[in-house]
């Protein structure tokens, strides 16, 4: 931990920089994931999830750096290289040879779903360790993937 002015004791920001680096890690493999994703869908849907998944992936991109960037402002040294990333993210991964649309759809979804659901349950532990300003970005974390999810599911379901 680097020193800085926040009031914050010193072991609350620890943990914090704790978990918001293993957000970040998740962050940066799922960003790798939808890419993927992006390069590799086929089908009759193609252009609409081409460009739906890099949509997604700017978003991702966008919540690592601020997780990075609000590890570091808590005195953090972040870990967000891509190898690192790889060996400590919780997000599953990737199938291998999947083009269809539906299969990737259905992938994206699964680890869309389980990073919002792992940055849900940070909204509390931030606040329980006082740190409104954490607790405030992992809800708008929350926010937003929700409605990417929806955006996402919404390939999967069938008209009634």
């Amino acid at each position: 931990m680097l020193p800085t002015r926040n009031n914050l004791p010193a072991d609350a920001r620890e943990k914090l920089v704790e978990i918001l680096d293993q957000s970040l890690c998740d962050a940066v493999d799922l960003r790798t994931q939808l890419k993927h994703a992006h390069w590799n869908v086929r089908g009759p849907h193609f252009m609409p999830l081409h460009e739906l998944f890099d949509a997604v992936t700017d978003i991702v991109a966008d919540f690592a750096d601020q997780l990075a960037e609000r590890a570091a402002a808590l005195g953090g040294l972040v870990t967000g290289t891509a190898r690192h990333a790889a060996g400590s993210s919780r997000i599953e991964v990737y199938p291998d040879g999947i083009t269809e649309g539906p299969a990737h759809v259905k992938a994206i979804a699964d680890r869309l779903g389980a990073f919002s659901n792992n940055c849900r349950d940070n909204i509390e532990v931030s606040g329980d360790l006082g740190d409104a300003g954490t607790e405030d970005l992992y809800t708008e974390i929350v926010r937003e993937l929700d409605k990417q999810l929806w955006f996402v599911e919404a390939h999967l379901q069938a008209d009634k």
